[in-house]
């Protein structure tokens, strides 16, 4: 019997248009972003220019290689975060009370359904390194955690009726050690990086921040 993509802890799926590769106890690096952040044309673009690595493991119904994932991590970072930080679109998470929300909803459940390792609330997108832990999956955690914050955003937001989430995650499955410190640094730098704070210290919204 096909398992519900809601329990899947160990294997490979397509989850919206991105393969995704599952593994009991493994650490994942996600990210998910406010829905419009990325105008249609460009994402048809940048789209485009992940084809050839998805479509390698589509034909052959198999997960990516870790170079494949490496070669998706690096598109990612290069060009769909670049954009993120350029501030396209909605960035409902620069009003305090919504990045909040969303700091607290992703931080709720620490040590009783992952483990939280890293995490950072942008603008228009969040960052965060985390394992599931047992009787919890991935796609569990990322649905509690979006359709929580979407329904209590849109709330202080007055908004009714439209999306606050891109429906589409990305999600990076940890190889090693040194993958997973990689991971964290990328997140919690990317204040720094987008010019919002000299340190991630100073970032509030982060698991760096030091009052």
């Amino acid at each position: 019997m096909k398992r519900h993509e809601d329990e899947l802890t160990t294997g490979f799926h397509f989850r919206g248009v991105l393969p995704h590769l599952k593994r009991e106890g493994a650490s994942y690096f996600v990210t998910f972003r406010l829905a419009g952040t990325l105008p249609k044309q460009k994402f048809l673009e940048l789209k485009l220019g992940r084809q050839k690595i998805i479509e390698q493991a589509r034909a052959c119904k198999r997960p990516l290689t870790w170079d494949e994932q490496e070669e998706l991590f690096q598109w990612y970072s290069e060009r769909v975060d670049k954009l993120l930080d350029a501030g396209l679109g909605p960035t409902w998470l620069r009003e305090p009370a919504i990045a909040d929300l969303v700091s607290g909803t992703i931080n709720y459940h620490a040590g009783k359904r992952f483990d939280l390792l890293a995490w950072v609330v942008m603008p228009n997108h969040v960052h965060s390194v985390l394992r599931p832990l047992p009787s919890w999956t991935l796609t569990k955690i990322l649905k509690s955690w979006k359709g929580y914050s979407a329904r209590e955003a849109n709330k202080l937001l007055n908004r009714t009726g439209m999306s606050f989430w891109q429906d589409e995650s990305y999600d990076h499955l940890i190889r090693d050690a040194d993958d997973q410190a990689r991971c964290i640094n990328y997140t919690i730098m990317n204040p720094v990086n987008a010019n919002l704070c000299k340190r991630p210290e100073e970032w509030r919204w982060s698991s760096a921040y030091r009052p």
